[in-house]
């Protein structure tokens, strides 16, 4: 059997770096197949332009230890700070946060917040496509029997299977996602993301890979949001066309108890390069606008 590459890289952290807060945005809740994160350890497998590939941190204090296996092992050692947050500059942020006594607070609270940049934009865009107009149950099931469906290994110890392949999924026919709970709508952007995955990772940053997104049927500015925020950790991306952030952010910044996406807007505009990160830090301090009629159904597309 031939012997997997390994490479090790030991990277510093900032002062209250928050180790599981940072990662655990990059998997999906409860249980991932591409990943786990689990008492100081995270493991997360990627297709890296130089192939398919482990990343492994662990934490020791303030220093972190990434250990990366398969042929993509040189790719994610170099980004491997990026992954871990550690390329996230908070820049003016704390001058903006100190005009506002709650992000104020929430930004010394959560001060070891940081955003991960993967570099790896199909992978996070099905999670998005997946989550559109869904539960997060829904999208979570949907998530993990598609990822089981395509699954490869990924190299090294953990038993993680690969992010779906792009050309598997633009070859595979519609249908064969309705036993997954993905209606056609849904399918259908998928495969046309997966068709324009090549140039998607061609991307140089956020801004080009928005504008390509976007230009995809299916594919609007909430999705792209979610999806850029992640690959190039971008903390400015804010998710126009949410279901609760709108009413969050008005509840939290105005006392409004209901928002619009352009009141959202307005109301972000003071904390402009830092909009996605005021919506995290609300997310992470649990600030939830108050809550009225009943909540989104659970369906199961798969027995329609």
């Amino acid at each position: 059997m031939a012997q997997v590459k390994t490479v090790v890289r030991r990277l510093k952290t900032p002062e209250h770096y928050h180790f599981t807060r940072t990662l655990r945005t990059l998997l999906v809740v409860s249980h991932d197949p591409c990943g786990e994160l689990a008492d100081g350890e995270f493991r997360l497998s990627a297709r890296t332009p130089q192939g398919p590939g482990t990343l492994h941190l662990s934490r020791a204090g303030a220093e972190l230890t990434a250990t990366t296996h398969g042929p993509g092992a040189d790719w994610l050692a170099e980004h491997a700070d990026a992954i871990a947050g550690l390329r996230d500059d908070l820049g003016d942020f704390p001058g903006l946060a100190a005009a506002h006594p709650l992000i104020a607070r929430l930004a010394r609270t959560f001060s070891g917040l940081r955003f991960p940049a993967t570099f790896q934009v199909f992978p996070r865009l099905i999670r998005a496509v997946l989550e559109q107009k869904v539960t997060g149950i829904e999208a979570h099931r949907a998530y993990r029997a598609m990822v089981k469906h395509f699954g490869e290994p990924a190299p090294g110890p953990g038993g993680l299977l690969l992010p779906p392949d792009p050309e598997a999924v633009a070859a595979t026919a519609y249908w064969v996602f309705h036993p997954f709970g993905v209606e056609q709508r849904r399918t259908q952007a998928l495969l046309r993301c997966a068709a324009e995955a090549a140039r998607l990772e061609r991307c140089t940053d956020s801004a080009e890979a928005t504008r390509r997104l976007v230009a995809i049927p299916g594919i609007g500015p909430w999705t792209a949001a979610e999806t850029v925020r992640t690959a190039y950790g971008d903390a400015d991306a804010v998710s126009v066309g949410d279901f609760h952030i709108p009413n969050t952010v008005a509840w939290a910044l105005a006392g409004e108890a209901r928002g619009t996406d352009a009141r959202m807007l307005e109301l972000l505009e003071p904390f402009a390069g830092h909009r996605g990160r005021v919506c995290e830090l609300l997310a992470a301090g649990g600030i939830m606008a108050p809550k009225f009629g009943p909540r989104m159904p659970i369906r199961s597309f798969a027995r329609f």
